[in-house]
């Protein structure tokens, strides 16, 4: 819009400064140039990003907004409130509920939906700790931020949907949609939290349907009371990003119960080594047990089973 803020400037420090220089590093977008007086220079998209020697950093052009909400502020500060204010929803630490999810696309593993609670004293804390979307921290990382949450939110503030991989699957089964199945996990992750906490009036959620009204018609008698908004990359809202950390670690700690009762390493996502783990689990357990370990509509899972089959 006409108007809008295209120059940004913060001082980094030395943590900082190598965050944003992982960054570089894995955005293909961003393409390193020479500049004098900085250690790390970059121009991408309508965007310039200067880090000067003196660790003042300076993001400038059409594209600096975008690029200080959605990474910047996420992966570098580890804050949505440094230095850009202007461009902060107003209602950012108002008392709402926001909910996603971890294992959507991992073909091995549960679905885990978590709906958190926030309100101005919790939301700035979870905000001073680091808390942002989970994708952007290492699984490795998970366990201890998710227990300090934990410990902010106390048991009342979050609430989670749990489908291991055998009831996801009968659910699927029935509802043959993945995003009427993740509809139906938001919303049952909202009316439960929404139990807990009816002066909870607005719950945010990530978009990931077309159309905004999915999660809303999923919702029973009490989720109905709320207003519910589906926003594009709410991960940015700091109860949604609490909610894909608590996610995430559920997550994990399911696959490592999957993996004991395998036998074997299971690898996260839908990556190359999954079709050599299918059969490496089908030869020792059978085709009967993926259905405990899988998400099994994904066509590698129906490969698998071809590949494994006497006829195929």
């Amino acid at each position: 819009m006409d108007g809008e803020k295209t120059l940004f400037t913060y001082t980094l420090n030395a943590t900082q400064a190598a965050a944003l220089e992982a960054v570089a590093a894995r955005q293909s977008a961003l393409r390193r140039v020479q500049a004098p007086y900085t250690t790390l220079a970059l121009r991408g998209p309508k965007l310039t990003v200067m880090l000067y020697t003196s660790g003042k950093l300076v993001v400038q052009g059409k594209g600096a907004r975008d690029f200080v909400l959605y990474t910047l502020e996420p992966e570098v500060l580890g804050a949505a409130t440094l230095g850009y204010e202007e461009v902060l929803d107003p209602t950012l630490y108002a008392p709402h509920m926001g909910t996603d999810e971890s294992g959507k696309g991992d073909i091995f593993g549960p679905l885990v939906t978590v709906a958190a609670f926030i309100d101005e004293t919790s939301g700035k804390r979870l905000a001073d700790l680091g808390v942002r979307d989970s994708k952007t921290i290492a699984d490795g990382q998970i366990a201890k931020l998710a227990a300090e949450a934990r410990h902010i939110l106390g048991r009342r503030n979050c609430a989670f949907v749990l489908l291991r991989p055998a009831t996801y699957n009968t659910l699927y089964g029935k509802i043959q949609n993945l995003n009427r199945l993740l509809a139906w996990c938001h919303a049952r992750a909202i009316e439960t939290l929404a139990e807990q906490r009816p002066d909870c009036t607005r719950a945010v959620v990530d978009q990931f349907a077309r159309t905004e009204s999915t999660v809303a018609r999923a919702l029973m008698e009490r989720g109905r009371r709320l207003k519910v908004e589906q926003m594009h990359k709410a991960e940015r809202d700091i109860a949604v990003a609490t909610a894909s950390v608590l996610a995430r670690d559920l997550f994990v700690a399911e696959m490592r119960k999957l993996e004991t009762a395998a036998g074997m390493p299971l690898p996260k996502g839908a990556g190359p080594q999954v079709p050599k783990t299918l059969a490496a689990l089908i030869a020792r357990k059978g085709p009967d047990c993926l259905p405990d370990f899988a998400k099994c509509h994904f066509k590698t899972v129906h490969e698998a089973l071809a590949a494994a089959s006497p006829n195929a």
